[in-house]
Parts: C-alpha cells; sequence; structure tokens
C-alpha cells in the first residue's frame, strides 16, 4: 500500500518546533525478569540499557507472593529514579516488568504520570501488568468503541485499549485473554506483560518491533527490546520472539503459542540504520556491522573525491568508518560530540535554542581548515540540523562539504511507534535530492538507495519491490498495515504502482 498526501494535517507526535532535534525516535522499550531475587533491579539495569529508545519517563511493575503487586513510576532518567535504594525496597519479588517512554510533542501535549507503562488491570482471575512498545494504528476507533460499551480510560495511550479488551475477554486465563485482545488490535506491537506467575512476551505478525528471550540462570528468564540490555545484566541471549509469537514463561519454563494467522515478517529496516544501539544483535546480525556495511555501499553508489571522512556523531559513525574503508579516504573526528549535554541547562530563551547544536557538537577547526569533507550521517529529516552542521564546518575553514546519508530520503511518516513529523515538514517530501542540496547549501549531497540499504542488511539482490522484505514505509511510502486511524482523517492509500 503507498500512501499519498493527506488533504490536511494529521494530529502527529512532532518534533520539537524549533528544529534543535531533528531526529527520528523511538517511543519506548520494554524489560522483563523472572525467577531472580529482586527482580525490579534487574529491570532498572535494563531500562538503563534501553535508555536511548525513551527519554521521558520510565515505569517498573514487581509481584511478591506476601505483598502482591507493587508500581513506580517515574518521569526523568532510570539512573535518576531507579537507582534510589528506597525506591526499589518498594518493589519486592522474582517478577516484574519495565519501560521507558520517549518523550513527544505535538497536539497530544505533554505526558502525564498517568500515560506512563506499564498499565496495571486488576482481572477476575488476578492482576496483570503491560508495557508496550509499538503503536496501535486503529486505537481510536477501538477506544470510541470500548467507552461506548462503558469502559473508563485513565490515561491518553493507545496502549491502554489491550487492557479494556483484555478486560471484556470472555477467556479464563490472562494469556488467552491478552491473545484475544490482541486479535483486535492492528499496528506494530512488542510487549512484555506479567501475571502473579507468569512472564509473557509477544510480537505482532509483521515482527515490525524487536523482541529477545534471555537467559539469566537455570530458570530464570528475560524479555527485552534488544540484546544490549541482556548484556548489562549478564543474560545469555537465547533467540528472538518470533513475528506472531507468543511465549510464557512460568517455573522456569518458556512455551511457544502462535495467536495469529502467519504472516511475512516486516521488521523495521530503520532499526539497522538509527534505533536500535550499535551493540546489539538484530537478525543475527551485529547492528554496527551492518551500519558500517552501509557506508560501505554508499562509498561504492556515492563516490566524491575529498580529503576527510567526518562522522556526525554519534549515530553517523559507523557508516562514516565503512565510508573511509572503503573509498580510502581518512577517517577523521571532525566533530566532536559533548558527551555530558542533556537538556539546556539555562533558560531556554531564542537565543540559547539557535545555540542547540553548537550546545552538542563542536567543530575541530585544527583538522577542519582547508580540508574537502565529506560528512556522514544516519537520515535528514527536516534538515534543520544539517544546515546548522553545515554552517559549523564551513566557519571553521573547510573547503568544501559533501554530505552522504546512510538512509534513503525520509519522505513518509511513521505510524508504528516512531515520533514523526507531520510529512509536510520532512524535507524529502517536498523536495528532489538536487532541491535539498541547494536548500543545504552544500557542494553535495547523496542517499543511500533503498537496494544499497537492503544488501547492507544482507539481502544480496537488494529490495524486493513485490514483496519487500523489511517495513521501509518511511522511505517508499508501501504500509505494510493499514493506518486505520489516519485514514478516517483524510489519509489516502492506493495500490503500490
Amino acid at each position: 500500500m503507498r500512501a499519498m498526501p493527506p488533504a490536511h494535517p494529521f494530529d502527529f507526535d512532532g518534533l520539537s518546533d524549533s528544529g534543535e532535534d531533528d531526529k527520528l525516535h523511538e517511543e519506548c522499550g520494554v524489560f522483563g525478569v523472572t525467577g531472580m531475587a529482586e527482580a525490579a533491579n534487574f529491570v532498572a539495569l535494563g531500562l538503563h540499557a534501553l535508555q536511548h529508545r525513551g527519554q521521558e519517563a520510565g515505569g517498573i511493575v514487581s509481584y511478591d507472593p506476601v505483598s502482591g503487586f507493587h508500581s513506580a513510576r517515574r518521569f526523568g532518567y532510570i539512573r535518576d529514579n531507579f537507582t534510589k535504594q528506597s525506591l526499589m525496597e518498594t518493589l519486592p519479588g522474582e517478577l516484574a516488568i519495565g519501560h521507558v517512554r520517549y518523550s513527544t510533542a505535538g497536539s497530544k501535549g505533554a505526558t502525564q504520570i498517568r500515560d506512563v507503562q506499564p498499565f496495571f488491570g486488576e482481572f477476575s482471575m488476578g492482576g496483570a501488568a503491560i508495557a508496550h512498545n509499538g503503536n496501535i494504528t486503529n486505537a481510536e476507533a477501538l477506544r470510541r468503541e470500548l467507552i461506548e460499551r462503558g469502559s473508563i480510560f485513565q490515561s491518553a495511550s493507545d496502549s491502554e485499549c489491550i487492557i479494556h479488551l483484555m478486560a471484556r475477554s470472555l477467556q479464563r486465563k490472562v494469556p488467552e485473554r491478552m491473545m484475544d485482545a490482541l486479535r483486535r488490535v492492528e499496528g506494530a506491537f512488542s510487549i512484555v506483560a506479567m501475571t502473579r506467575t507468569k512472564l509473557i512476551g509477544v510480537r505482532d505478525p509483521l515482527g515490525v518491533r524487536p523482541l529477545v528471550l534471555g537467559r539469566l540462570a537455570e530458570g530464570a528468564w528475560a524479555l527485552s527490546s534488544e540484546t544490549c540490555a541482556l548484556d548489562i545484566i549478564g543474560a545469555e541471549f537465547v533467540r528472538e520472539v518470533e513475528p506472531g509469537e507468543m511465549v510464557v514463561i512460568e517455573d522456569g519454563e518458556v512455551t511457544s503459542h502462535q495467536p495469529f494467522r502467519p504472516s511475512k515478517p516486516r521488521f523495521c529496516i530503520f532499526e539497522h540504520v538509527y534505533f536500535s544501539r550499535p551493540d546489539s544483535i538484530l537478525g543475527g546480525r551485529s547492528v554496527y556491522e551492518t551500519r558500517r556495511q552501509i557506508g560501505v555501499e554508499l562509498a561504492r553508489e556515492a563516490p566524491v573525491e575529498a580529503d576527510l571522512v567526518c562522522p556526525v556523531p554519534d549515530s553517523g559513525t559507523p557508516a562514516a568508518i565503512g565510508f573511509s574503508q572503503e573509498s580510502g579516504i581518512p577517517y577523521a573526528m571532525g566533530i566532536i560530540r559533548n558527551q555530558y549535554m542533556g537538556r539546556t541547562f539555562i533558560e531556554p530563551t531564542e537565543q540559547i535554542r539557535n545555540m542547540g547544536v553548537r550546545l552538542k557538537l563542536n567543530v575541530n577547526r585544527a583538522l577542519i581548515k582547508g580540508k574537502r569533507v565529506i560528512l556522514v550521517d544516519d537520515s535528514v529529516v527536516r534538515g534543520t540540523t544539517s544546515r546548522k552542521i553545515k554552517e559549523m564546518i564551513l566557519d571553521a575553514g573547510a573547503a568544501e562539504v559533501h554530505f552522504r546519508i546512510a538512509s534513503p530520503p525520509t519522505a513518509w511518516p511513521c505510524f508504528y511507534g516512531v515520533d514523526t513529523p507531520q510529512r509536510e515538514k520532512l524535507l524529502a517530501a517536498t523536495m528532489s535530492e538536487d532541491e535539498m542540496r541547494a536548500h543545504l547549501e552544500v557542494n553535495s549531497l547523496r542517499f543511500i538507495s533503498l537496494d544499497g540499504l537492503y544488501r547492507a542488511v544482507g539481502e544480496a539482490g537488494g529490495r524486493n519491490a513485490a514483496q519487500p522484505q523489511y517495513c521501509d514505509a518511511c522511505f517508499s511510502g508501501e504500509y505494510p498495515v493499514e493506518p486505520a486511524d489516519q485514514i478516517s482523517k483524510g489519509f489516502i492509500l492506493k495500490a503500490a504502482e
């Protein structure tokens, strides 16, 4: 399905209007542990490793046979909240799940603490908690239906629909109720859930968002959005939860269930490009090695004479290394990132907002002066940051600036759990590659092709246009699941040409 431009703007969660943050962002990460004393401590460590997937808020739910379910939800970083002994002592038990949420902006307004996951529900057979990574594309329709039937929602999150659907199921056990609920849900979801005795993990039939299974010790297991979070707690990576699979862990045993009709997987290709940490494993491949190979493909597709290859830190680094290795042009750290830059530490006046990129990045002037520089970045979204970086490089005395982008042009919004601007704010939605080059005022600008990206992730023949191997809707406009809520607002789909 290929999307056509809407007749009017949508209610997207966009990037900040200041343009200071010009990247796409995941909206959350999930983690769960069972079979370990003080399981919540392990979950806190796992969430810390997944902090790149969500930086606004985090939450943990645990269960102790004596005192029952316990919950803590906080705004801010995991390290600033869930490392405090006084808080962690309120989360006892050998079973716990957690969630980190990314800060979004736009018409939905600021997140409230009631929107922070995991969500908890008390059912006739006992309590259950759920943490969700992804986006339900028919959430508004489900929400209207549930409210009309008497459900009372406590949050603005689409994930709460799952709890209400579970409550209305006639099945006797929580896993079966969850299966019932998820069969009504459309979109992308990787879920970690828990009951008093079970840790549950499930992926949508297309497997758009990641979820992996790890072993901590005999009878102790973990579920995580990425393998890097298993590493931090010393867990062994066992395997990925398969697309459309539900795993139920109880009494140290893992059982597998198939609640959905089989579908051809469509994993999010942008996880390889940007979202996942480079030390994670996706689809049996090192994320770092895939990104390095993207740089190799980019150098083959878009060579240019230059003196230095410089990454836009930190996400452009592996691709820049690959570009340098393939082209023979020296790699150099021409831009240095301030590793201690968090939120702006003084009142964000207009003047300070305009300094945003300089507060985060600084040019290595002695290295750049007089050089023809290739800047390698992971993506161009709105172009605001790219222009500011180009200006910094020229101010430092560079002779030429060439951009090489380690993803195809981002021309379409994502509806599957990625924070995306409105389509008209995506530079590639309104400009050709040459027009973008002129807009950014650089000597050259080239993006990796979609086929080149597919080759880099291991598809030697490139993209199968008739049956794409990944979800690449942000590049192609071909959505594997119809965004029902957006269609109702005017988003038009047509068959792929």
